[in-house]
Order: C-alpha cells, then structure tokens, then sequence
C-alpha cells in the first residue's frame, strides 16, 4: 500500500534508506569513534562529543561502496554530490544518537544474550561453526578478531533496540486503518478529455524575440548545455595482447598434439541405404513374424541380385523419409541411430549388405555406401590450429602475473602511457566526445561505466595522470589520459536554434491548450449537468493506467458532494486535462489485499512514531551541526570547489 507514499519521496533519500542504512550496524561504529581523533575539523556534535571530518569522510566512504555493491550502474556524479554527502553526516549522527542513547538507557546486551542469540539467528550461520563458536578464519578474513565481532555486534543489537521498543509497538485504530486502506483501493468512474500540446502546435509561431528570451532564461539553460567532455588515448591489456610475443617451443606443440589427438580426428560416418518393413513391438507375434518374412524375402533376392537394392527399397520400404531416395539416409555418425541399426552399419564395409537387422521400429536390411572420417590430421596439417591454443592457453596463465605489473606500472609511471605501450608492445587507442556516462550505442572500455568513472576522476582530470587500471571485461584492463577536456557548457544559440524553436512552440501550444482546458472546465463547472462526451472508466490509485501521479492525485481528491465533480490539471509542456468523477465505486477487489496493506498501515505508524521518538533524541543529546564549517568542507570537495 505505502509503495504509493515512498514513490513520491526523493530518489536519493530512497537510495540511502533502503540500502545504506540497514547496513550501518554491521560496519561498526567503534570504528568510527576510535578515528575521531585524526580530523581536525569538526562538522557536528552529539552530546557533547564532536563528529570530526575524518570520520565523516570514512562513513561517506563506506556507504558509497555499499551503493556501489548493490548499484553497479549508478551515476557516479550522485556519490560525489553535496546532497549524498549530507546525508552521510546525517546518518553518521543518527549513529552517534542511537549510541549514547543505548548507553544512557542501560541497552547493553549481556554476554549470555549475546551468545544466545549468535548460537540461534540464521544470519550468522555463515560464520558460526557447527559447536556454535564463531569462525574465526572467516572473521580474520575480513580483517576482524572474535573480540571485534563481539563489540561490534553488541553495539548493533544495543542501538537496535532504542528503536524497536517504539516502532514494534506502533497501533493504527481500525477506524483509521479503514479509511486509509479505503482510500487507497477505493475506485473512481470518470471521464477524460484531453487538451494535448501538439495539437496546438500548428497554431503558434514564434518570433526571434521569444526565442531568444527563451534561451536566455537560466531556468532554461540545462536544456541546450552540452555535457562535458574529452577526448583521450588510452591502452588495453588483454589475453590477445599478450599471446602475440608469446614463443612456442616446438617439442611443447607436438606433445599438445599427441595428447589431445583425439581432437584433432574428425568422427568417422558412414553412408548407408536400408530397407524396412515396419513392425512395431506392439504387435502380435504372428503379425511380426509376417513382417520378418517379408524382409527376409527380399533380403534373399538381394543376396542374388545386389543391384536391385534401390528398386526394391522404392517399391517396399516403409521409411517414407528414405524410400523415395532408394533407401539412401546420408552419412550419419555414432549416435544418431538406434543401435542395433548402429552396430550393424558399423561392422559392413562399402558395398556389403547386412543381415536383417530387428529394432523397436521393425526390420532392416542395410547396405553400406561410403566411409569418411575416422583418420587424424597430422600434426603439419593441424599445426595452426595447435599453435593458436597452445599460445591462447599460455596467455590467460600468464595475464594474471601481466596484470598487475600493468597496474603498477601505469599508476608508478602516470605521466604517460608510453612505458607501458612500450613492454608490452600495445596499441594507443583514441576516442574523441568521451562523457561520464556510456554513450547509446557505445562499444569497448567507453561503454564501461567503471571505466569512465575512474578516467572522470579528479586526479585523471586535474592531475593530468594515468587513469587506474580498469577491468573493463574478463581478462581486460584499460588505463587511459585525457588528451584534451571540455567543461559542460551552454551551446551557442546559432548551434540550437531549432532546439529552442520546437521548445518555445511546445511551452506556447501548452499554454493556448491550458487556456482552452480551463474554459471548458469553467463552462462545466457552471453546467454540471453537462457530459464530457468519451468512454467512462474506473481508475484508481493501484489502477493509475496511463493516467500519471497528477491527474490521479486530482480525480481522488475531488469533492464528491455533489456529483458529478470536475477538476482540472495542468500537465505543462503536456497541455490540460480535464476529468468529470460521475460516482465513487467501492475498493477494487481484484487488486485490494485488504490484510496485507492494514498490516503496513499499522507498521507505517510504527515508523512515524519511531522517527518522532529520535527526533526527541536528537534534541535531549543536542546534535549540534557547525553549518558554515559543514559548507566549507562541501565546497572543496565539490568540483566547484577544487
């Protein structure tokens, strides 16, 4: 139910609540604490205790990964950006609050209750060993001792519970929860009539002076700037790079062949003819046994006269698929036909003729035309095609090792790409209109978003260095320059003048088709009798249809008094629409789930009861943030700023 309410939030506020913040426990706030001491700036306080710039900067950093990890395509710009960033404080503080507040409270778990509830919740089944006692391998793998694990889950369970003891007991009236849950599923019969833009379009024509206002208007410029971007040359590390200098020692190639000669023998096939008379297993023994003597029958007349195989196969075979070719089937290898058929074609040579052969189909007589296959190509004649595998096989064992000497390399010698193009003999690439986001139809490492985020970076851009070494695919990594950089910038008016043309034709055609919207809205309004003459239809909030957030906002909300209501909405550059109610129709009962969306109307009170009772927090541990230091930090570390 509540789906509704939480698309209307900010994507990023939705962005950092659903994935950042029930991550923050696990992390550990100890950490945080213990690198309060190395920043010098002071950004906030909780309770008295400041919240210094270097624990800001680390949270930011961790809960940029944490996006990342679940976000791999997100725009890079949005991590960078002062709103991300204010949040991170803000949930830095939030962390700081639920802290002190478990501490104050007395929240703490004891250690019995922390081993219970190790030893019986299934999200540290990963970690617990079958006696119950913690991995302590897998923890030293995340850099973490037993004791770490301990204090930090602790701290997690303690802050938990600020919160829970409210938000778990949270309660909805029924009365209330009806309404809303009515409202919400609660359907509406309406009519629609549209005063769509482009329809209006022909109707205007606009001069050089509204051109040029248009233009010139800030609120406009986003519309004609083109974004930024470079031009660069860049390298790539691949298995193909590599494999060319790899030397192949002859004795090597020849044993690759003796060991894998198999691969080197195309399958033998054999080419055979056959009659039969069918006879299927289902049939009665005296049935099968007519159909054996008739094989028999003409098997004998083909021991005598072999030539009448393709004659007789016409006249009597009852394979319809090869009767009409004389019985021929093609060249066939192990496998394709059933076996009996198999091992007798197998053991004639060319030119001889079987016995009748019995399968589940009936009876066979075959006759053997051609062999191929079956003989091995020597190693002149399979030489290329073992050099190309041998030398491909060599490369990928080797890229690992190249790999990281790329890396390095790259990132020690960052001035130039010329002492890696230089060991490792590799092509400079170029590419021109490089931008922060893949291109539509861009290939190779420009389509790779890892790849441009790294090359967009501030030590790349401004610093004029390498790019780190991107794994742009499996066994590739590109580095790369920037050869020349272009900011964003606002186009020349001359470049988008047609641009701005079709955009000030479209906000004129919007506004002829708003002015002819509300007169036929006031008209209606002073004849509510009248009918707005289309198809009515039943729409509601989980029923939107086409019909868009506004225009449903507006058709719910109405007065529905007297009936039928009228509203109006504006749909800008889109034009008017105007929507007659003519009655109030009961909960949709196909898509209500009446249970389910009571239970999250109550869970939402949870919630809001929960973000009221740490918002008193915040005011009993006077969360105090320094704005204008706050603002300074935001500025350097924005592109503005640098």
């Amino acid at each position: 139910m509540f789906d509704f309410v939480r698309n209307h939030m900010r994507k990023l506020q939705f962005i950092l609540l659903l994935l950042i913040l029930p991550s923050f426990g696990f992390l550990g706030l100890q950490g945080y604490k213990g690198m309060s001491e190395g920043g010098n700036l002071s950004l906030a306080e909780v309770n008295g205790q400041p919240i210094k710039q270097s624990e800001w900067d680390a949270a930011h950093r961790d809960q940029v990964e944490q996006v990342r990890r679940k976000m791999p395509n997100a725009d890079p710009k949005l991590f960078d950006s002062p709103e991300m960033k204010k949040l991170s404080l803000e949930n830095l503080i939030k962390k700081r609050v639920m802290l002190t507040a478990a501490d104050k409270l007395h929240l703490s778990l004891t250690d019995e209750r922390l081993q219970r509830l190790f030893a019986t919740d299934p999200q540290f089944a990963a970690i617990r060993n079958p006696d119950g006692s913690v991995n302590k391998e897998l923890l030293a793998a995340q850099g973490m001792s037993s004791e770490m694990f301990a204090a930090r889950l602790r701290q997690e369970m303690s802050t938990q519970q600020v919160l829970s003891g409210v938000s778990a007991t949270g309660f909805a009236s029924k009365v209330a929860a009806e309404r809303a849950v009515d409202a919400f599923f609660q359907q509406r019969q309406v009519r629609l009539q549209r005063f769509d833009a482009a329809g209006y379009v022909a109707k205007v024509s606009p001069t050089d002076t509204d051109i040029e206002q248009y233009y010139k208007d800030p609120a406009h410029a986003a519309q004609f700037q083109a974004p930024e971007s470079a031009s660069i040359e860049y390298v790539v590390l691949d298995v193909d790079s590599i494999k060319k200098d790899i030397p192949l020692v002859e004795d090597d190639l020849r044993r690759y062949y003796s060991e894998n000669k198999a691969r080197f023998t195309a399958p033998e096939e054999r080419r055979a003819s056959h009659i039969l008379i069918s006879a299927d297993k289902a049939l009665s023994a005296d049935a099968r046994a007519k159909a054996k003597a008739k094989a028999d029958e003409l098997h004998d007349k083909l021991v005598k006269d072999p030539g009448l195989f393709a004659e007789l196969a016409r006249k009597n075979s009852q394979d319809q698929g090869s009767a009409a070719k004389g019985g021929d089937l093609d060249f066939f290898a192990r496998g394709a036909m059933v076996k009996p058929f198999e091992d007798a074609a197998f053991t004639l040579k060319v030119g001889e003729l079987s016995a009748v052969v019995e399968t589940d189909f009936g009876f066979h007589i075959i006759r053997l035309s051609d062999v191929r296959g079956g003989v091995p190509r020597t190693f002149e004649a399979a030489r290329p095609e073992i050099e190309a595998e041998v030398r491909q096989q060599l490369a990928q064992a080797r890229f690992a090792e190249v790999a990281e000497d790329f890396t390095n390399l790259v990132y020690e010698q960052s001035d130039s790409l010329k002492p890696v193009i230089d060991k490792y003999k590799l092509e400079l690439k170029t590419a021109q209109g490089v931008t922060r986001k893949p291109a539509a139809g861009a290939q190779g490492p420009i389509a790779s978003a890892k790849f441009l985020e790294a090359l967009f970076s501030s030590d790349v851009l401004t610093g004029k260095r390498n790019s780190p070494a991107a794994e742009v695919a499996p066994r590739q990594l590109v580095s790369a320059r920037i050869v020349n950089y272009e900011a964003a910038r606002v186009m020349p008016l001359a470049d988008v003048k047609d641009k701005v043309r079709s955009a000030v034709a479209l906000t004129q055609a919007a506004a002829l088709a708003r002015k002819e919207g509300e007169a036929r809205l006031a008209q209606l309004k002073q004849t509510p009798q009248a009918d707005v003459a289309t198809e009515p239809r039943l729409v509601s909030r989980v029923q939107m249809q086409e019909l868009g957030q506004p225009l449903i906002d507006a058709i719910l909300a109405a007065d529905m008094t007297k009936t039928p209501a009228v509203v109006g909405v504006d749909l800008g550059p889109q034009g008017f629409v105007l929507a007659q109610i003519d009655k109030v129709i009961g909960r949709d009962p196909v898509a209500a789930d009446t249970a389910r969306a009571t239970s999250q109307y109550a869970q939402a009170w949870g919630e809001a009861e929960a973000q009221a009772y740490y918002a008193s927090l915040r005011n009993r541990y006077k969360v105090q943030i320094n704005e204008k230091v706050l603002d300074k930090a935001l500025r350097i570390d924005t592109p503005e700023g640098r």
